[in-house]
């Protein structure tokens, strides 16, 4: 029997959420607790159908996301993980998160999944200010957040995450700050913070259009670039643009992602990168139900990726986080030159956006990330360029019919 070597990482989505929170793109549904039963025989299905695909590999992060999965209830987590464990090759260290609202996050759930095998909680506190959870419509209070960060530890669940959100309605520095020093009175081993985004055809976005004004682009520079500097401070390691955790507790799952490490997801949008393809699932809890009990139509969307594409990941994916890219990483992995990337990350560096370290690695600093987006866009242009100039002798060589 094959050596079960490969790593491999599962997400599973739950779509179910009390109330719907003004500025989430998510795929996630209020008011429809009557199609939990469904789903979850749906879920159930394909964890199993897809058991076989996976045989040869190790399961070593598996990551129930949302909407908001203890709002799913605790006992159907628990079935699902079960599954998860019966007919996949998982881990004994593996590293098992699930998402949780503070309205959702009462002592014994959280004590059952804990015994269940659950090992990491995310939990959305997002503010600690009163007037901000109300402005975006979240749907627990500043005491609930404190409530379940004290549950989840009296649950023994020794691996805390807390989610915040800078930039919102009515945020100042200085309650910003107090957000994120109250998180840090809370003690968790990880925080992620994120910028928000006004995201088309959310309630958020018509508010928007309507006149509202929120702090804009400079004001979340000046938000983010104090907290990498806080929480620096404070002992965390920034790992990833908006990922911060205590020395040895980065997520293992959210890492996946920008390592560029395969897996597989399961739910209505969830995507996959696995077997040398990127594929999703319909973004319709109906139509992913039917898809997995009646035959109907499942995929939304499903590519090969070649070589160059995966290089294209590396760069872009790599760069979000502060591990960065090195250069015969690059060359070794993807036959790809890496002189017209390396040219413009010096160039980079003298703006203070990019820096070498001492290991060989070229990476963006906290004032580069603010503006990764136009920097990788940048560097993937010049790698197409490069690639373009490669093969200009094959094809002048072609039409005159030579051997190139």
């Amino acid at each position: 029997m094959k050596d079960r070597e490969d790593k491999l990482g599962l997400y599973v989505h739950i779509p179910f959420c009390r109330s719907k929170c003004d500025y989430c793109d998510f795929y996630s549904l209020a008011g429809q607790d009557a199609r939990m039963a469904d789903y979850q025989k749906a879920l159930l299905a394909h964890l199993k159908e897809t058991a076989l695909s996976a045989h040869s590999f190790s399961v070593d992060t598996i990551y129930f996301g949302g909407g908001t999965p203890t709002y799913f209830g605790e006992k159907r987590l628990r079935e699902l993980l079960s599954t998860i464990k019966k007919h996949y090759h998982v881990d004994k260290d593996a590293e098992i998160t699930f998402e949780a609202n503070p309205d959702s996050a009462d002592f014994k759930a959280l004590r059952a999944l804990r015994r269940a095998g659950f090992n990491r909680i995310s939990l959305g506190l997002q503010s600690a200010c009163p007037q901000e959870l109300a402005a975006v419509r979240r749907p627990h209070t500043v005491e609930q957040g404190d409530e379940a960060v004290a549950a989840a530890r009296r649950a023994k669940l020794k691996n805390l995450s807390l989610d915040l959100i800078y930039g919102l309605p009515g945020q100042t520095m200085a309650s910003w700050q107090r957000t994120v020093e109250h998180a840090l009175s809370l003690s968790p081993e990880h925080l992620s913070c994120y910028g928000l985004k006004v995201e088309e055809g959310t309630p958020l976005a018509a508010r928007v259009a309507a006149g509202e004004v929120l702090p804009d682009d400079d004001a979340q520079a000046d938000l983010y670039l104090w907290t990498v500097e806080r929480l620096a401070q404070a002992g965390y390691e920034q790992y990833e643009i908006s990922n911060f955790a205590r020395p040895g507790l980065a997520s293992r799952h959210n890492l996946r992602y920008w390592l560029t490490q395969p897996y597989i997801g399961f739910g209505p949008g969830a995507h996959s990168d696995f077997g040398g393809r990127r594929y999703a699932w319909v973004r319709d809890l109906d139509s992913y139900v039917k898809g997995v009990l009646e035959g109907g139509r499942l995929l939304d969307s499903e590519e090969l990726i070649p070589q160059d594409e995966r290089g294209s990941e590396y760069l872009m994916l790599r760069l979000r986080t502060t591990r960065g890219i090195e250069e015969w990483e690059y060359r070794g992995s993807y036959f790809m030159e890496f002189t017209p990337i390396q040219a413009r990350l010096v160039q980079f560096a003298r703006q203070g956006w990019a820096e070498k370290t001492p290991e060989g690695r070229w990476r963006l600093t906290p004032r580069g990330f603010l503006v990764s987006n136009q920097l990788i866009g940048d560097l993937l242009e010049r790698q197409e360029r490069a690639q373009l100039s490669d093969l200009l002798p094959l094809v002048q060589a072609r039409y005159q019919g030579k051997k190139p």
